[in-house]
């Protein structure tokens, strides 16, 4: 297998998809068909989902917390926690993930793309979102103590797009590394290669001259658009992986 040296030299940015998580057992909550308990699963990740039945998608959010709390993070979070504290301001770690488990691990440079499961925030209003650990009984709809709307999950839904910070933020580090001078590296682990914008990221770092590692186990969509590919789980591929230099 092929090093990925990260020297002090060297910019890196990591993408994370499900794969990464999956690894810990996080469950998917999606069954082969699709389907969650019989229900589209845009009944319950969607703005017109949570306007027709808010109750059924706090059921389902809350299901999720439940089974995300009872993980752990695995040795693949812990390798990149270690990349993080080697490189320090040289590193950022995008994820798709929701279910918090780079910052559990340790991770603190995180973009969480898709938002968090463990945080809420108002349908109403503009309160910032909040820590929120909370699996509700079937049945609840909590409110905003600011202005009593309806609170939901700060998760990205089917037809909603991304924070533009978030992607500001990416794109500043994108920048800032491929124009450093050094050495400006890209890997993606865990992940599809078929959810944009996060799928695009290899083609505007080879554009930039960048260097691009994909780890997975199954071949993703985007797999031939990467330098370097490594067959194999994450939690296994990235603690043999990098060469701290």
């Amino acid at each position: 297998m092929e090093h990925l040296i990260l020297d002090s030299n060297t910019w890196l940015l990591v993408l994370t998809g499900a794969g990464v998580s999956a690894e810990s057992g996080v469950p998917t909550f999606r069954g082969m068909d699709g389907l969650w308990e019989n229900h589209p699963i845009e009944d319950v990740a969607s703005p017109q989902g949570f306007v027709k039945d808010p109750t059924l998608v706090w059921r389902f959010y809350s299901q999720r917390r439940a089974g995300a709390a009872a993980v752990h993070p695995n040795p693949g979070h812990d390798a990149l926690v270690a990349w993080e504290r080697h490189l320090g301001d040289r590193f950022l770690l995008a994820t798709q993930n929701v279910d918090g488990l780079h910052r559990r691990a340790g991770s603190q440079r995180v973009v969480e793309m898709h938002g968090n499961l463990f945080k809420t925030r108002c349908s109403k209003c503009k309160r910032p979102p909040f820590d929120d650990t909370t699996v509700y009984p079937n049945g609840t709809v909590p409110t905003c103590d600011a202005c009593g709307g309806r609170l939901r999950p700060h998760i990205v839904w089917f037809g909603e797009y991304l924070d533009p910070d978030d992607m500001s933020r990416i794109e500043d580090f994108a920048l800032r590394g491929s124009t450093s001078g050094g050495r400006f590296v890209f890997l993606a682990a865990g992940t599809s290669g078929v959810v944009y914008p996060a799928a695009g990221i290899v083609d505007r770092v080879r554009e930039a001259g960048g260097e691009t590692w994909l780890v997975n186990l199954d071949p993703a969509e985007n797999s031939t658009r990467f330098e370097y590919s490594v067959t194999g789980k994450s939690g296994e591929v990235l603690p043999k992986l990098a060469k701290l230099a």
